[in-house]
């Protein structure tokens, strides 16, 4: 694998586990009442889906398990769309998406 894959896929990985992270202990109520948790899920899915863009096709290509459309797609709606994010969707991917996929990412590491 090309180190600038690695380097994305560690984008990746380092930005799923702050998403995870913050929302530990935390209720999806608490998306509507604080704008810096957020701000802050907002982000790391962002540079989740910057990370994921930047992956090579080839690399990309090589591993079809992972949703690359539907991971830049998220980034792109929450940069172009940012008036009307759902929360709702935001707290899914974070609590339910992300801990699936940061096993698919580390998984491709590991066995590179």
């Amino acid at each position: 694998m090309k180190q600038d894959d690695r380097i994305r896929l560690t984008h990746m990985i380092d930005a799923l586990g702050h998403a995870i992270r913050f929302t530990e202990g935390r209720s999806r109520a608490d998306l509507d009442k604080d704008a810096m948790l957020t701000s802050a899920l907002l982000y790391q899915i962002q540079i989740v889906g910057e990370a994921a863009n930047n992956v090579s096709q080839d690399a990309r290509d090589q591993h079809p398990q992972v949703p690359w459309p539907v991971i830049i797609g998220m980034r792109h709606r929450l940069v172009h769309a940012y008036a009307d994010i759902d929360h709702d969707i935001l707290w899914t991917t974070a609590t339910e998406a992300a801990p699936a996929l940061l096993a698919q990412v580390k998984s491709i590491l590991e066995a590179d």
